[in-house]
């Protein structure tokens, strides 16, 4: 069979199940999870500072997550930069750390959810529609210029198909997952 390297198309469908991967960790579901704060910056000593470096996010139970600040001086700035995220989640502080609590998610912010986790998933499916048409462009084009057989550019064309496959399957996998994670 003809050679063709199937890397950079392999490194699209890669890039896309961690470009999901990353938003699905961003979706609220009503379960604490620290990495709804990754996004988060707080204003700290002159500067935008990522919440991770200036303090420490753990789970406290199911619904809560606590951030406990490496410089006191910060968490009233923690709690604010938290609060102006809009993620709908309550914040407090206790003086020395921030209580994040999330509260249960109504079916119909539920569905809104799941709406959205949708979305996302047609957006990454879209990404590796673009990268197979773009691999396929490139076997016929090689094919007219007498670099490949039309038998090896039919067999890589099942090759691509099966890797289009395995790509969307591990992306709908992600979307199950995380529509399953919502509605418990």
């Amino acid at each position: 069979m003809a050679n063709y390297d199937f890397k950079v198309f392999d490194e699209k469908v890669g890039a896309a199940q961690e470009w999901l991967a990353k938003e699905y960790r961003g979706l609220r579901t009503g379960r604490a999870a620290p990495a709804i704060l990754d996004g988060i910056s707080v204003s700290a000593y002159g500067s935008m500072t990522p919440l991770k470096q200036v303090g420490n996010v753990g789970v406290e139970d199911a619904r809560t997550l606590r951030v406990s600040a490496y410089d006191a001086g910060l968490i009233k700035d923690i709690e604010r930069a938290i609060s102006a995220a809009n993620l709908g989640v309550g914040t407090s502080s206790d003086g020395a750390s921030v209580r994040v609590t999330f509260p249960e998610l109504t079916s119909e912010r539920r569905e809104q959810m799941v709406k959205l986790a949708k979305q996302k998933l047609e957006e990454a499916r879209t990404t590796v529609r673009v990268a197979r048409d773009e691999a396929w462009k490139e076997i016929q084009q090689r094919e007219k210029d007498g670099t490949l057989t039309e038998d090896d550019k039919f067999s890589l064309k099942e090759e691509l198909q099966k890797k289009v496959d395995a790509g969307n399957e591990e992306l709908e996998k992600a979307f199950e997952s995380k529509e399953k994670e919502m509605s418990s």
